[in-house]
């Protein structure tokens, strides 16, 4: 195993846990949200985690980890929810919604091994807070699609963008562990 699968590996499994323990607290109260009110969640911690970069200061006392950990979380909601838009079901049971997200991080890190093969790691040289940019502006164009009711001509549709950002936030935490070590 990779440094980086191993490192990816470590992040998907502690945003996991977290996921499923929020499960124990609140079901999956979490479906009765339309996919716009994800991509809404995801963009309220994608702007706060920008705005903490460029202040430099939390008045809520928490940092910005926190804040990448829930755009991966809400990412996986939106995958679920796109690929059980047929069931409309409120609440699924914990095996079943643990089996729902290992098989989206699955699908999301193939994507990434197959990216970071083509693209050499370049994201290990990138700053965090313009991987952030880059969320955002994923957010923006995820936006966009919806407004156009997930038409595009030759764009990638939202799931894409949701997989693009859930990358972008485990780099972004691995690169912030990183800083820790050194």
């Amino acid at each position: 195993m990779s440094s980086t699968e191993g490192q990816y590996r470590q992040v998907i499994q502690r945003c996991k846990e977290l996921f499923l323990k929020k499960n124990q607290d609140y079901g999956t109260a979490w479906r009765i949200l339309r996919l716009p009110s994800i991509t809404d969640q995801i963009f309220i911690k994608a702007q706060r985690i920008r705005t903490l970069q460029e202040k430099g200061v939390s008045r809520v006392g928490e940092g910005i980890e926190p804040e990448f950990v829930g755009i991966i979380n809400y990412c996986v909601m939106a995958l679920i929810q796109l690929h059980l838009r047929a069931d409309a079901r409120m609440e699924i049971p914990t095996s079943e919604l643990e089996q729902l997200y290992d098989n989206q991080m699955q699908q999301v890190m193939d994507l990434l091994f197959a990216k970071n093969h083509d693209y050499g790691e370049a994201w290990r040289d990138m700053r965090v807070s313009s991987m952030t940019d880059i969320i955002l502006m994923k957010l923006f164009r995820t936006k966009q699609i919806e407004d156009n009711k997930g038409a595009t001509l030759v764009s990638e549709g939202v799931e894409a963008n949701y997989m693009d950002m859930i990358n972008y936030a485990v780099f972004c935490l691995i690169k912030l562990e990183e800083e820790v070590l050194q």
